[in-house]
């Protein structure tokens, strides 16, 4: 069986990356391993267990990779998390100061909201239908 493991997020700043995924949106800590040369190798997920696909905090290494973060995918939605119970999602992470762009609203796919991370990368919060 294949599938994809991890995706890199540019960050500006491990532990306030790690932060943010852990306490607004509920995503766990699955590694934070220190590198030579003062890097970490830090893995957070949002299911409590080792399936599906984890994100790769990497700290920016230069101005080029500075640049690019919070906007990683040219201001369209680039990240999808799914829900099983929307209304609680949602309501959790307003509660955590997570930024909604929009109202949710219903889709013939599901119940969706897009919201921002603290860097600006923008997600959807999906409960698919069915």
């Amino acid at each position: 069986m294949r599938h994809i493991a991890l995706v890199t997020l540019v960050v500006d700043d491990y532990d306030e990356a790690i932060g943010f995924y852990t306490r607004a949106l509920g995503f766990r800590l699955v590694e934070d391993d220190a590198r030579p040369g003062g890097g970490r190798w830090v893995v957070v997920a949002p299911g409590p267990d080792q399936l599906g696909t984890g994100l790769l905090l990497a700290r920016a290494a230069d101005t080029g990779q500075r640049s690019r973060i919070g906007d990683q995918t040219g201001g369209r939605v680039g990240f999808f998390l799914h829900t099983d119970d929307f209304a609680r999602d949602h309501a959790r992470m307003r509660a955590a100061g997570v930024t909604f762009l929009e109202e949710p609203r219903h889709e013939p796919y599901g119940t969706v909201a897009v919201f921002q991370d603290l860097y600006g990368n923008r997600w959807d919060l999906l409960q698919p239908a069915g």
